[in-house]
């Protein structure tokens, strides 16, 4: 998967904003301002041997499965390593799994929102489906 394209895709869920509060080579993408994903591809040309990947959050349970069961997944890059993942877009996660852990990593944030903004969030996708 290109990077282009999974930064498509974290862009489509609900009231998503994205920006480069780390500098221009990580992409943040947050939800009412709690970070669900962000993704990384060096600008430099000294570091170009570092592939692109994307960070997202998960469960402490679900981090040691697939840390085990993929090689292109690892513990959170700069992160906390019990409740993020880093995922290597060129590696053997295919784009379907990759596309499942970004909606469980938006909805493990959504789900740790204040109930009012949850509801909101509710509200809009139910708005969202009856248009």
């Amino acid at each position: 998967m290109k990077m282009h394209d999974i930064e498509s895709f974290l862009d489509i869920f609900p009231q998503v904003e994205s920006s480069y509060p780390f500098g221009p080579d990580a992409f943040v993408f947050k939800i009412r301002g709690k970070m669900f994903a962000y993704t990384f591809q060096s600008r430099e040309e000294s570091q170009s041997r570092e592939e692109p990947f994307v960070t997202l959050k998960c469960t402490p349970e679900d981090g040691e499965v697939l840390t085990s069961a993929f090689s292109a997944i690892r513990p959170g890059y700069h992160m906390n390593k019990k409740h993020w993942i880093s995922v290597k877009l060129n590696g053997d996660v295919d784009q379907m799994m990759l596309e499942e852990l970004c909606g469980r990593s938006y909805q493990l944030v959504v789900s740790k929102l204040k109930k009012s903004d949850r509801e909101a969030l509710q509200a809009l996708f139910v708005q969202a489906k009856l248009d």
